[in-house]
């Protein structure tokens, strides 16, 4: 559902773009080419909007504070890796890699992997991971997490089968990876299961622990859970095991334009890494923290960091 929706949204804005340029090019050249652009690249004014939000509002956190060159940075790779993420490879690539579960792909005995994308998200986001462990002999599942705008609860049974799946074809406890809201859905299903005897480790990047600033403008069930505080999220850890925390690698970014104060992007007892100048979709594919994720695959990981 969402990738045909998407879809529809990404041809609209071309048609409009394109439809302004080619109406008002021989009649006001520069008005045709300012339009254009407006259609084509106005989200960009968005996300800046986002990042000037988080620098007033990371100024009373914690976290280390980001420059004013981290900002520009972070800004410049989502406004590169945004269009790529919701306009290509959710619409459109959505399922060009399928689930590895077959017995001639799969190596036993070797861990596979869980994969749960965040809020109005599906799998297609996930399709660099997939590409880089095609032929490994990893099984991997990418889980679409519907209805989208649902209760974060109600996303756990499509995990528990995904956790089944992988766990059926290598024998071994599945790696989880999840990127912001899906954090929260990987805790939900561990709550709901008390699954931790079922999961080698759970990694999260971006993912709004303690809820998010941003999710005040949220009014579906999901958002309205991922505000500041929320009663729900207080709940996801009661009467959990205290070492449950320590399934956990938070990856989080002082430049995190969707899920700040940034310090909520931690879990107190979890193995939490700082990504400077880093954006939140960006950061899901940031090179250290695809490695040092993918190297919890292996019998003995060496959990490298990167500064």
């Amino acid at each position: 559902m969402l990738a045909r929706l998407q879809k529809t949204i990404t041809l609209t804005l071309l048609a409009m773009a394109f439809g302004w340029l080619v109406y008002f090019h021989n009649s006001a050249p520069a008005l045709a080419v300012i339009g254009f652009l407006l259609i084509a690249f106005g989200y960009a004014v968005f996300l800046a909007l986002e990042f000037i939000f988080l620098s007033f509002i990371n100024q009373s956190d914690p976290a280390p504070q980001a420059t004013w060159q981290e900002l520009l940075r972070a800004w410049a790779g989502e406004v590169v890796t945004a269009p790529l993420v919701f306009c290509w490879r959710q619409p459109f690539r959505a399922n060009v890699i399928a689930d590895n579960l077959a017995p001639d792909t799969v190596t036993k005995g070797q861990r596979g992997i869980v994969f749960v994308h965040g809020f109005f998200c599906n799998r297609g986001f996930w399709t660099p991971w997939l590409e880089r462990l095609q032929g490994q002999g990893h099984a991997f599942v990418a889980v679409n997490l519907e209805p989208i705008f649902g209760s974060i609860d109600d996303y756990a049974p499509q995990i528990e089968i995904a956790v089944q799946q992988v766990t059926r074809a290598t024998g071994m406890p599945p790696l989880l990876v999840c990127h912001s809201m899906g954090g929260l859905a990987a805790r939900a299903w561990l709550k709901i299961n008390r699954s931790e005897a079922r999961v080698h480790h759970v990694v999260t990047i971006g993912t709004p622990h303690r809820g998010t600033w941003l999710a005040r403008f949220g009014h579906g069930h999901n958002g309205q859970q991922m505000r500041l505080q929320s009663d729900w999220q207080a709940q996801l850890d009661h009467a959990m095991p205290a070492d449950r925390h320590r399934l956990f690698t938070c990856w989080y970014s002082n430049s995190d334009n969707m899920v700040f104060p940034a310090s909520t992007a931690t879990l107190p007892g979890a193995d939490n890494r700082l990504v400077r100048g880093a954006a939140h979709v960006q950061m899901a594919f940031l090179p250290q923290v695809m490695d040092s994720a993918l190297a919890l695959l292996e019998p003995h990981p060496s959990r490298c960091w990167y500064p």
